[in-house]
């Protein structure tokens, strides 16, 4: 008997990714969160096909979606890379021992150079922890943060910083504007109101949006909205960890000046 026959199916990332449509939403999404309107234009396909297969891959939970914080009635789409990460491991096993995925080493802190702007409306939480984050990861990078309507750096961000060993006692809020006209590699908006008004910068940097809510509006003291800023923390820390093999590779600014 043919043992190819008995064996099991295709594995499920295959199925979710095999189609031509996903694996361009896929692509898209990886590189930015986005809402259906923005994907339809990076595919160029119309929307019922679009929302179909975005369904698809949510239902596969390869995607998740979060109602826009800036229009309700948006909700912005966000591709899940730890879980493509595992399905993506199963699939090189399942075919072959040998096959099963390796991690990847992180790049060397050396390695990684260029400019980052992380944009949110306060500069007091998010784009804060953002900030300090990726300077711990990423020392000879240049990093820097701000806000459209800055207020006072909120104390939840500062203990769950400290509970990772990190200091932002002596950090303050920046305006957008003190930024206007600098060359970033990377700018990265991190609330979906700030993505709205978010200014152009020279050079054209790659544009990318987190759909992440403001832990602040958790509760109503900090010891309710305590477990959100927990939570942005470990969720910026993934997508941080994404994002460092991308500033081994990107065009820096001095590059870009040429």
């Amino acid at each position: 008997m043919d043992t190819a026959r008995r064996t099991p199916g295709a594995p499920r990332f295959l199925h979710l990714a095999g189609e031509q449509l996903r694996w361009d939403l896929l692509r898209a999404l990886a590189h930015s969160d986005h809402r259906v309107g923005d994907l339809i234009t990076a595919v160029g396909q119309p929307q019922s096909l679009v929302s179909y297969h975005l369904r698809k891959l949510r239902s596969g939970g390869l995607v998740t979606g979060r109602r826009s914080s800036a229009d309700g009635r948006d909700t912005y789409y966000r591709l899940d890379l730890d879980r493509c990460a595992e399905l993506l491991a199963d699939t090189g096993q399942g075919l072959h021992p040998a096959l099963a995925l390796v991690p990847p080493t992180p790049p060397a802190a050396g390695s990684m150079r260029g400019r980052v702007l992380f944009l949110c409306t306060g500069n007091s939480a998010r784009s804060q922890m953002a900030e300090a984050l990726l300077r711990r990861r990423a020392p000879h990078v240049e990093i820097a943060s701000a806000g459209s309507h800055p207020k006072p750096l909120h104390p939840n961000a500062i203990a769950v910083m400290r509970e990772q060993g990190i200091d932002l006692s002596g950090h303050h809020s920046k305006h957008i504007d003190e930024f206007t006209g600098q060359r970033f590699d990377y700018v990265i908006s991190l609330c979906d109101k700030v993505r709205e008004v978010c200014p152009e910068f020279p050079g054209h940097p790659d544009l990318v949006h987190w759909s992440m809510p403001d832990p602040s509006a958790a509760g109503d003291t900090p010891e309710a909205s305590y477990p959100a800023f927990a939570r942005t923390a470990d969720e910026l820390s993934t997508r941080i960890g994404f994002l460092l093999p991308n500033l081994t590779r990107t065009h820096l600014t001095e590059t870009r000046r040429s």
